[in-house]
């Protein structure tokens, strides 16, 4: 997942499973022959990028995430398969374009959304095709709410990491960029992860953590916690994203 944050990649990839079953319904809405070449773009540990290059046996997977530590995680454990690079997805800049792009959990870590569809529309070919996934409106406003009845002085005024889009907005952003076929919508999808505080710290909260005092950010996930159900569920909402250059 791409993001100017540093992420910690070996417990990420412990905990993504519901990141790799996302990836998994998003990889069957790319029609492919095998021969393509594919860029994931946001490929975190790569648990979505090995099944995308396993469509691609005469093909070429490029991977891309903002994180270093991802990158390095993408490349132990798919090595020469594909080609794993780092870049923020705003400054994304490809030698020659790709025939697809795929993404899962990743455009509602960027706030420029017109921004990043210039981008992705650049690095398509002609008739190219954009097949995504992120989080969307509403998504896990259950652990939003438990975050903003726990406050703490670091994140006074501060909006978050999170840019999570409406259908309609994102549709308008896609076609402004120059994209056809526009397809967007939403799919309520609630998480019970297996590691609750692990996969909070990590795959929602990791970003908060990192504005507090070293000792304040176990309390805080504590109280965070409490907030939630039991069994800790994250009400998550992904917005599906399907277009054409």
């Amino acid at each position: 997942m791409s993001s100017p944050r540093e992420w910690d990649a070996s417990t990420y990839d412990r905990v993504s499973a519901p990141q790799e079953t996302w990836g998994r319904e998003v990889l069957e809405r790319l029609d492919l022959q095998g021969d393509e070449r594919v860029l994931d773009a946001g490929c975190g540990t790569g648990r979505v990028t090995a099944l995308l290059a396993e469509r691609l046996p005469r093909g070429r997977v490029l991977a891309v995430d903002g994180s270093e530590a991802m990158v390095a995680e993408t490349r132990r454990r798919l090595g020469g398969r594909v080609e794993a690079f780092a870049s923020d997805l705003l400054d994304l800049e490809l030698a020659e374009p790709v025939d697809a792009i795929l993404s899962t959990a990743t455009f509602h870590w960027i706030a420029d959304h017109d921004g990043l569809f210039a981008r992705l529309y650049a690095a398509l070919k002609p008739g190219g095709r954009l097949v995504a996934q992120c989080g969307g409106a509403g998504n896990a406003q259950n652990v939003q709410d438990a975050i903003a009845a726990v406050p703490h002085p670091a994140l006074r005024g501060w909006a978050g990491p999170w840019n999570f889009a409406t259908p309609a907005e994102t549709a308008e952003r896609l076609r402004r960029a120059g994209f056809t076929d526009v397809w967007t919508w939403l799919q309520p999808w609630p998480v019970q992860p297996d590691d609750p505080r692990a996969f909070l710290a990590t795959a929602i909260l990791g970003a908060h953590l990192d504005r507090l005092p070293e000792a304040d950010r176990e309390p805080y996930l504590d109280a965070v916690l409490a907030r939630l159900p039991e069994p800790v569920t994250a009400d998550y909402v992904r917005l599906n994203l399907l277009a054409r250059r």
